[in-house]
């Protein structure tokens, strides 16, 4: 796919036309006030996984309306003072997957701690173990739609919880320093991130990479390409429920959070990714509140963005702050 979005130094002008609620803030507050009435519960259970170089930990705490949610803490055989640490959260459909998938971070000298997504976990990698037990009003399948018919019902306020959660889970455990605490994530792992950085607001430095749940007007209209067509084949059958749709949507989007971002921030697009447009990435870029920020442009890939590049890169940002 040649380029088919906005050209680069239009990109890097762009501002999303997408408004956020009067009540955006008061939403959040509410949200994770309810959910920190659940004691947080976190749990480490070591594993015996046969690798060496580094100690793992099966987590589970208690995310969104108390539901248990599952992760893996990955340190460096030998720490025996806190480390900083990396929260990372995982791209659309996959899990938490298995422990020796996630070594990079751990690799570095740091802790590292991967969340599972509620109800993902089915469409690729090595699985996911954490359900969603909320039920919802009818949806497209997938999970752009789910709960879509008012903010308290969406899907993601449940998993954008569980990640502020799993920050606090993370930096609970002793050999973890909850002031160098770095989020990062691609796709929808990204979107996450970005939704974090909004939300936590003593963070050392957010890095999504090509991120999903952005800009969701122009997403929707803009690509057919899965996960966002899920939203337009819903509204192709509940015909004149765009703009229903669409409020909803705006307490989740990233541009939002962005416009509350308070850490440092890399970001990453590629200007052929029709699953999530540059332009989208863009909107959240532009958005980012805080001063420090930069983002890699990645000019002729598609969805896989920087891919081992863009690792690079991040591992020589991350040095500046954690």
């Amino acid at each position: 796919m040649a380029l088919f979005d906005l050209p680069l130094d239009e990109l890097r002008e762009y501002r999303s036309a997408s408004t956020a609620p009067e009540d955006f803030d008061a939403f959040w507050s509410k949200t994770l006030e309810e959910a920190r009435a659940y004691d947080l519960d976190a749990r480490f259970e070591p594993v015996d996984t046969g690798l060496s170089t580094v100690r793992v930990f099966d987590v589970t705490f208690a995310g969104f309306g108390g539901h248990p949610v599952k992760g893996w803490l990955t340190l460096p055989a030998d720490a025996g003072a806190p480390l900083p640490l990396v929260v990372e959260f995982i791209g659309y459909g996959g899990g938490r997957g298995l422990p020796h998938e996630h070594l990079l971070w751990a690799s570095t000298g740091r802790a590292h701690f991967v969340m599972d997504t509620r109800g993902q976990g089915s469409a690729w990698g090595a699985g996911g173990g954490t359900a969603d037990p909320v039920g919802g009003a009818p949806a497209y399948p997938g999970f752009m739609t789910r709960g879509i018919d008012a903010p308290e019902n969406y899907y993601y306020r449940r998993v954008f919880t569980d990640a502020v959660r799993a920050v606090e889970a993370a930096r609970s455990h002793p050999l973890t320093d909850a002031s160098r605490t770095v989020a990062v994530g691609a796709s929808q792992g990204g979107g996450i991130t970005i939704a974090v950085g909004g939300l936590v607001p003593d963070l050392a430095g957010i890095a999504p990479d090509v991120p999903f749940l952005c800009d969701f007007p122009r997403a929707t209209t803009l690509t057919d390409r899965q996960p966002y067509r899920e939203i337009g084949s819903y509204l192709k059958t509940h015909r004149g429920r765009f703009e229903d749709a669409l409020r909803t949507l705006s307490y989740f989007d990233g541009v939002h959070f962005a416009a509350r971002g308070s850490a440092p921030a890399l970001f990453s697009a590629a200007l052929e990714d029709q699953t999530c447009p540059p332009s989208t990435v863009f909107g959240a870029f532009n958005a980012w509140a805080h001063d420090d920020k930069a983002i890699e442009v990645y000019d002729f890939n598609d969805h896989e963005g920087g891919g081992a590049f863009q690792e690079v890169a991040k591992l020589r940002w991350m040095r500046s702050y954690i």
